[in-house]
């Protein structure tokens, strides 16, 4: 099966640092002491176009269409995030390694190297990639100190949120199932043995990992150390299931669970499963109370993009910003920019620009 890196996105198209041997086809924009080039505006179109046609096929030229007048003030706007997330001292090394980690263990990858090669297979930069990751993780830091924990969340807008949601906060009932699976597939390391035995085994080990959670064993650590299952990393979480979507057999224990119970031994064709009911909705529109973290979340997004942008906003006007060539638009420029002052004099609007940069730090 072909593995394929996801794109990497924010709410912006971040394009690769633009490397020293680069060639310059010509500079649309200067930020501070950094430009913004033709080459990396063309990218990022591209790289929207790619983003739309992997989302929604049907509607990718209208998604495009929407967003496209946008891609110089978000090349503009990741640009100052990027110089703040420098001033604050921002790397994001660690996080890097996390997530490139993350990533090659989603794909079944055995090692780093493996996943430079299915990058470069893919026609990508590993570096390019990498720097595209750093950089989202730092506009994602820099926008939640500077932006999300400034933001406060009261309960009035809570209430006043979910009064006006009901309709969209109605649910079906449905439980959240973690699993600790033994696994009855025998490894290509294992010496051979009788299948009854192989079975008696993980029956026995089953057993042994019900009663240590039966006796107070945290189940999502038993199934981070022994579950062979593919969620064993996230303490064996399966999400959300509805009525409907579990075999009939299953369905009639769990949903009879409550939660936190923890079903006995289960036979299945990949082995011996032990099931645990973590929450258990039932239809209808819950209380408040309930679904507090839900609400406060959707109230969040709901307020963070016109926070973010009246704080863009604020670093536009305290950097130096010299937009746009002929033919290119800045969609989020503010009338308080600096800008490049005209004068009659060359000479003199050079002597102007200068000061305005050493008054902004930039020399």
């Amino acid at each position: 099966m072909r593995r394929v890196l996801p794109l990497i996105t924010l709410f912006v198209t971040i394009p690769a640092t633009l490397r020293p041997d680069t060639v310059v086809e010509e500079i649309i924009v200067h930020v501070n002491n950094q430009v913004i080039t033709r080459s990396e505006y063309q990218r990022s179109k591209d790289q929207l176009r790619q983003e739309a046609q992997q989302q929604d096929p049907t509607n990718a030229d209208k998604i495009v269409a929407e967003r496209e007048k946008d891609v110089l003030r978000d090349l503009i706007d990741q640009q100052l995030l990027l110089e703040k997330g420098k001033d604050l001292g921002i790397t994001a090394d660690t996080e890097v390694i996390k997530r490139m980690d993350q990533m090659r263990k989603e794909m079944n990858l055995d090692s780093m190297e493996d996943l430079e090669k299915a990058a470069t297979a893919q026609g990508v930069s590993f570096e390019d990639y990498k720097q595209n990751l750093r950089n989202t993780i730092i506009t994602q830091q820099v926008i939640g100190r500077e932006v999300g924990q400034k933001m406060s969340i009261g309960k009035e807008e809570e209430e006043q949120f979910y009064n006006e949601h009901k309709n969209q906060l109605e649910q079906p009932e449905q439980i959240r199932l973690s699993e600790i699976l033994i696994s009855t597939e025998k490894k290509s390391a294992e010496p051979i043995v009788e299948e009854s035995q192989l079975l008696a085994t993980a029956q026995a080990k089953a057993d042994d990992l019900l009663a240590q959670i039966r006796k107070g064993a945290a189940f999502d650590e038993i199934a981070k150390k022994n579950s062979d299952g593919p969620t064993a990393a996230q303490g064996g979480d399966l999400g959300y299931f509805k009525r409907g979507t579990l075999a009939k057999e299953l369905e009639d224990r769990t949903f009879a669970m409550k939660p936190g119970d923890v079903s006995d031994v289960i036979r299945t064709k990949q082995g011996f499963v032990l099931l645990k009911v973590a929450e258990h909705q039932m239809a209808g529109i819950p209380p408040l109370s309930q679904i507090e973290p839900k609400v406060q979340d959707a109230i969040y997004m709901q307020k963070l993009q016109p926070a973010l942008r009246a704080y863009l906003t604020k670093l536009r006007e305290d950097a130096y910003i010299d937009c746009c060539k002929p033919g290119y638009v800045d969609t989020g420029a503010s009338p308080n920019q600096t800008k490049p002052i005209e004068t009659t004099s060359q000479e003199a609007g050079a002597k102007e620009l200068k000061k305005k940069k050493k008054k902004l730090g930039i020399i």
